[in-house]
């Protein structure tokens, strides 16, 4: 009598594997063209979406695009500080303009005080363009033209105070000089204020005028005739 066990009917043969049946032969080389395609299709995508330039260039870029920001916000900022001097200089011109009638003989004197005052106004402008804060040509160009109008105002006082005290032989040479220093600060200062409307265009903030106020034969460039802020 014997120990051995008996196999089982059924039990030859090969084992078979539990689970699910192994994946047929042929899907192995169709993933790996997948694979291969996705792979190239990425590469193309990466090349097409990638940034060119060089570190350098991307430095000089970030570096002029903060420089176009820059100048955008001075513009707003010389546009409310040529308003505030200009409206600092209103009574002033109209002053300038009783006692120095662009073309004519000069009107009626103005007092001492009146000088006084008239110079107390044009040096506060001269000083608001004191020390300009570094920018780009085309804002450096309205802010000189701005600037050297409040100048040449601040001046054309000064010389008319000396009229007030000089003889009748020298009074009126000063006086004509005066005039002409005048025309001159309003023309410098229209410059300006014309590329400053400029400026605010195209930095998307509408046409914005700054002129002084001014009579014909001054020479002076004037507003184009747009509305504010469009």
């Amino acid at each position: 009598m014997t120990n051995r066990i008996r196999p089982r009917p059924g039990a030859r043969g090969a084992v078979r594997t539990a689970g699910r049946s192994p994946l047929p032969r042929w899907i192995y080389p169709a993933l790996a063209v997948a694979l291969a395609v996705g792979l190239a299709v990425g590469a193309l995508i990466g090349a097409a979406t990638a940034d060119p330039r060089t570190e350098q260039q991307k430095r000089i870029d970030a570096m002029q695009a903060a420089d176009v920001q820059r100048d955008a916000d001075q513009v707003v900022a010389l546009t409310d500080q040529a308003r505030r001097v200009r409206d600092l200089l209103g009574s002033t011109l109209d002053g300038l303009l009783t006692a120095l009638p662009p073309g004519a003989a000069p009107g009626p004197p103005a007092t001492a005080a009146q000088a006084e005052g008239w110079k107390a106004a044009t040096r506060q402008a001269a000083g608001e363009f004191a020390n300009p804060p570094s920018a780009g040509t085309a804002v450096n160009v309205a802010r000189g033209g701005l600037a050297a109008g409040a100048r040449q105002l601040d001046l054309a006082v000064d010389t008319y105070a000396a009229a007030l005290k000089a003889g009748d032989d020298l009074r009126p040479a000063l006086l004509g000089l005066a005039s002409r220093q005048r025309d001159s600060a309003i023309a410098s200062w229209s410059i300006g204020a014309t590329q400053l409307d400029q400026l605010s265009v195209d930095t998307g903030h509408g046409h914005q005028h700054v002129f002084l106020p001014h009579a014909p034969g001054q020479g002076a460039m004037t507003a184009d005739g747009e509305r504010e802020g469009g």
